[in-house]
């Protein structure tokens, strides 16, 4: 009986194998959740917009998507809202999570992306951080796409997702675990520039499924995403001089400990499936952040 017990104990794989390990600090604790209706708007579709104690709903259909944006303009923060997406067929369709001045600086301005780039039945979801400074998102885009295939399914749940955005550096957290930081070196690689939270659901068929293979199809309308929890905690626009931004660790000079720098590691060399720094055929001569 003791070696049929040890033999099922091998061939049972741990529930807890492929989940990263803990970072050991929790930033989302030190922030709390907003009423939606003091920090954002309705930004774009309005009709499809649906609030249920303070949980939002917003749906892509064949007449439009929708979107929201905050109240105010923030020169740094931390940028958090639980958000769970519309399981099936949902090919083409973006459901989005924002730092944007595109309003303020059309044609010449800056973004910091989290992105769910629909999918196909079968396939996993995938999430894209991306970061535009200064017009690199508009007309001839250099975009600086890291995407990951998550260690859930996002579908299935509500997931934390946050962006962390101080004068030094971006970080990207799932559930608390930092997935990316993008640092800053240089002022011409980095946003500066006040920006605002968005949230948007809507049809990018021409590139966002497998570069543009798989279109969004209406036949499975309409396309859902929940928002809720959502966290904004920092340096607005009109705050002082003095404000202090905001940190993802335990520092308050910012950076990650030890153990985030370990955890996400673990998630970039077990879930990330494309890094622009990595990718041949990019033109690294427009993203100096990767040299060296």
């Amino acid at each position: 009986m003791a070696i049929f017990i040890y033999l099922l104990i091998l061939l049972v794989p741990a529930t807890n194998a492929d989940w990263p390990p803990s970072p050991g600090y929790w930033p989302s604790s030190k922030f709390r959740s907003m009423s939606f209706n003091k920090g954002f708007k309705p930004l774009w579709g309005p009709q499809h917009q649906s609030l249920y104690q303070n949980a939002l709903t917003i749906w892509l259909d064949r007449t439009t998507g929708s979107g929201f944006k905050s109240v105010r303009p923030f020169r740094s923060g931390y940028f958090g809202a639980s958000i769970k997406l519309q399981t099936g067929y949902t090919a083409g369709v973006i459901t989005a999570f924002y730092l944007s001045n595109s309003e303020a600086h059309p044609g010449y301005h800056d973004e910091v992306d989290i992105e769910f780039l629909g999918t196909t039945f079968g396939k996993p979801y995938t999430l894209q951080t991306n970061v535009y400074i200064r017009g690199s998102g508009d007309g001839r885009i250099i975009g600086r796409e890291m995407k990951f295939h998550l260690w859930f399914d996002p579908s299935k749940n509500f997931h934390h997702y946050a962006i962390l955005w101080s004068p030094k550096e971006i970080i990207f957290l799932v559930d608390d675990v930092p997935i990316r930081r993008y640092a800053r070196k240089s002022v011409a690689t980095f946003p500066l520039r006040p920006m605002w939270l968005y949230g948007s659901i809507w049809d990018a068929s021409s590139w966002a499924t497998e570069d543009g293979k798989y279109k969004a199809d209406y036949r499975y309308q309409p396309f859902v995403a929940k928002y809720t929890n959502f966290k904004a905690g920092g340096c607005s626009a009109y705050s002082p001089a003095w404000c202090r931004p905001v940190s993802a660790s335990p520092f308050r000079s910012g950076g990650l400990t030890r153990q985030q720098y370990r955890t996400m590691r673990w998630v970039q060399r077990n879930h990330l499936v494309y890094d622009y720094c990595r990718d041949p055929k990019r033109d690294h001569s427009k993203t100096p952040e990767c040299w060296g």
